[in-house]
């Protein structure tokens, strides 16, 4: 055989043997690869009821905030129909003490025995005034 026969051999065999290193090197790496992300999935599956938990504790919290919030609107819109109602009967309050207070000047003037200015005001009505 000649030497270039022998280096083409020698040459064929060894991209060969190149080749199939790299082939059992790349089986090995997705090997590993395959093991790690079984390895990532395990972990994952194991997180997977710890999170769940979360989400429905977080869902549970803002379905609270919710309530809370709706109920405090509820209360604002009594708290505001409450004060209208009150201005209402201020209002109301205000125009009967001035009807009242009407009364009793009439009262005044009407009365003989009572004095110019003077407020007969709580006084009982059948008892005469006391003038010194």
């Amino acid at each position: 055989m000649s030497t270039t026969v022998v280096i083409v051999i020698v040459v064929v065999v060894l991209v060969i043997l190149l080749l199939a290193g790299a082939w059992v090197l790349q089986r090995k790496r997705r090997e590993h690869h395959r093991v790690e992300a079984a390895s990532i999935r395990d972990r994952a599956a194991e997180r997977e009821f710890e999170v769940g938990q979360r989400e429905a504790r977080a869902e549970e919290i803002a379905a609270s905030s919710r309530a809370a919030q709706a109920e405090s609107e509820i209360k604002a819109a009594q708290a505001e129909q409450l004060a209208q109602q009150a201005h209402v009967h201020h209002s109301e309050a205000a125009d009967s003490r001035t009807e009242l207070d009407k009364e009793w000047e009439r009262a005044d003037k009407v009365d003989p025995d009572a004095k110019s200015g003077e407020k007969q005001q709580g006084a009982d009505p059948g008892q005469p005034t006391h003038n010194p």
